[in-house]
């Protein structure tokens, strides 16, 4: 008997873009053998099953003449409800299982500086930073003042790089780049610059055992890894990564002790960039709904690793069943 399973897709920040794209991914390598799957598109205008409404009482669906109820929630959601918290809490409340981190994790890692401050209390490298919390700061320079330049500056909540900047001194740019920060978020992570090379790995449990994916090596063609890069094709990625096995060693032990560190469930990727004089990965973020769209690292890896796209969301899947159990 097919098991019913729910593919969210949608969202209600400007990631909905990505969202839509990883949906034409997924949905064509659900197993419809295995699951009967039906996508459910969330949006500030409802959720919507096709042109029907769901039910949010019960996260139901009337289609083919019935009432439809689901076994299982596949999230396919970037940024906010389904990479915060939000949509994890609603169906933990409904106890409905679903295939990324919990609630707690997921809104956790959704905030930059939180993520940071508890990888870097378990031990992890990371990039020294502030935090400025919209209308409660004096000046950005003076926030500013003990970091070294270059810094990024970003939205401490969301993804894709959306309203992302490298900024080189502290002159008029930074302001800028604030202004544009908060244009998205009521909070900006302003954060040091780590020279080296960027590298990401996909990284889920099996049978108890946290394991990785190959590693990626993204070499933007930009001044780093912004939406242009990521999405629109102005980067190179190399999967597996050509690095020494001691990095590789290295980024992967960083990679499972973020994923237990932080109780992380599903397939998360993580990203470092790896400083040579150091001679170590310092920890960049969590993204909890990793891309799965054509031009996103999670599927070259999951590739890369022999498995098909179509094996791997079954494997998500059947883990968030094994978990109602």
């Amino acid at each position: 008997m097919r098991r019913t399973i729910a593919f969210v897709t949608g969202g209600y920040s400007g990631e909905s873009e990505i969202s839509y794209k990883s949906a034409v991914t997924i949905s064509a390598n659900i197993d419809r053998e295995k699951y009967e799957a039906y996508t459910i598109d969330i949006r500030t205008d409802g959720w919507w099953y096709g042109d029907q409404p769901v039910d949010k009482n019960d996260f139901s669906i009337a289609a083919d003449g019935r009432k439809v109820h689901f076994d299982a929630v596949l999230i396919g959601i970037h940024g906010t409800p389904g990479e915060d918290g939000k949509l994890q809490g609603y169906f933990d409340m409904l106890g409905l299982p679903y295939t990324s981190c919990d609630a707690a994790t997921s809104a956790l890692t959704f905030n930059k500086r939180f993520t940071v401050a508890v990888a870097g209390m378990g031990g992890i490298h990371v990039a020294r930073s502030v935090l400025l919390v919209e209308d409660r700061f004096p000046s950005p320079e003076q926030q500013v003042a003990g970091l070294r330049f270059p810094v990024f500056v970003k939205p401490n909540n969301g993804g894709s790089s959306i309203a992302t900047s490298k900024v080189m001194t502290p002159s008029e740019e930074l302001g800028t780049a604030i202004e544009k920060a908060f244009g998205v978020d009521t909070q900006v992570l302003v954060e040091e610059f780590i020279e080296g090379r960027e590298l990401t790995v996909g990284v889920f449990r099996r049978q108890g055992d946290i394991v990785t994916l190959p590693i990626t090596e993204i070499r933007s063609k930009n001044a780093f890894f912004d939406f242009e890069a990521k999405y629109l094709g102005a980067s190179e990625e190399i999967t597996p990564a050509d690095v020494p096995q001691e990095w590789a060693d290295k980024v992967r032990a960083a990679a499972k002790k973020i994923y237990a560190l932080l109780n992380c469930r599903g397939i998360v990727r993580i990203d470092f960039i790896y400083n040579e004089p150091v001679n170590e990965p310092f920890f960049l973020e969590v993204n909890t709904v990793p891309g799965q769209s054509e031009a996103s690292i999670v599927p070259q890896q999951v590739k890369a690793a022999g498995w098909t796209l179509k094996e791997f969301y079954s494997f998500l899947i059947d883990e968030a069943l094994a978990s109602r159990r």
